[in-house]
């Protein structure tokens, strides 16, 4: 059905990482890292192994940590303009290996209600030049939605946020929705999804776990991304190891991925591998 992808975040990117997913029919991968991490990445090594095993370089997830480096509405105007110089260097490294969609947080966070609209609109602002990078450099921009007080964390907000450009896309987390129900989303934002970051959630906060794992009917994410014409790769972004919300008897493997992606487009149960933790608070 779709192209099963997986995201480098929390895995070391290097030749062993490419033989793991080459081995298992991963064939999609988003780099994704730490910023120390990225600026010492070698694109054209990264590119030379992705040639090597046969894995696709879709996207590159732009980094937003820290946010006094990476927000990209701050409201100081200079710093703003920082940031969003920041992000021309990691396009450009991403062009350089060959990859068109750079996903992007619109925000960082935590967003006042009183601030809100100006933010908005610095976001815009930041978005439409980056935008412009992202073509100058053969690809697009795809911005990402977002959990809780952030930019984006619905689809009105998010459809305002690419109003600025028609060519920038949509990078829909299924785990990030806590303003609006998940199948509505993907009905209001239609064709401007052009990426996925595929994981399971509470409905209390962001939890990356294995579909299966949390509450999400796949069933009906995967109808309507069908309906909407989404053809790009279910891709992952989920780390190896449990996170501290879940509780897993091993770690995962780049096959339980690919297991997991063949039991949801069969229309199975997919098989759990972890247990929440009980009594799991906002922040855990």
């Amino acid at each position: 059905m779709y192209t099963v992808g997986l995201s480098t975040c929390s895995k070391t990117i290097n030749e062993e990482l490419f033989k793991l997913y080459a081995n298992a029919g991963i064939k999609a991968m988003e780099i994704s890292a730490d910023y120390e991490v990225l600026d010492s990445l070698d694109a054209n090594y990264v590119k030379k192994l992705a040639n090597e095993y046969g894995v696709n370089l879709w996207s590159y997830h732009l980094p937003f940590w820290t946010f006094d480096l990476f927000d990209i509405t701050a409201t100081d105007c200079e710093q703003r303009k920082q940031n969003v110089k920041r992000y021309e260097k990691y396009i450009i490294e991403a062009a350089q290996m060959g990859i068109t969609k750079f996903v992007l947080h619109p925000s960082g966070e935590p967003i006042e209600d009183n601030e809100r609209k100006e933010r908005l609109e610095y976001s815009k602002e930041s978005i439409f030049t980056l935008s412009q990078i992202a073509k100058q450099n053969g690809g697009v921009l795809a911005v990402e939605d977002l959990p809780r007080s952030c930019l984006g964390n619905k689809s009105s907000e998010i459809l305002e946020l690419i109003s600025v450009d028609s060519s920038i896309g949509v990078c829909f987390d299924t785990n990030h929705l806590l303003n609006e129900d998940i199948v509505q989303f993907i009905k209001n934002v239609g064709s401007r999804i052009i990426t996925t970051h595929v994981s399971d959630y509470d409905f209390i906060n962001e939890r990356h776990w294995l579909p299966g794992e949390g509450k999400i009917d796949w069933q009906s994410v995967l109808k309507a991304l069908k309906d909407v014409g989404y053809n790009g790769p279910w891709l992952y972004e989920i780390g190896f190891k449990s996170p501290k919300t879940i509780i897993r008897e091993r770690d995962l493997t780049c096959a339980d991925f690919v297991k997991n992606a063949n039991e949801l487009f069969e229309g199975k149960n997919p098989t759990v591998f972890g247990k929440p933790k009980e009594n799991l608070g906002f922040w855990e």
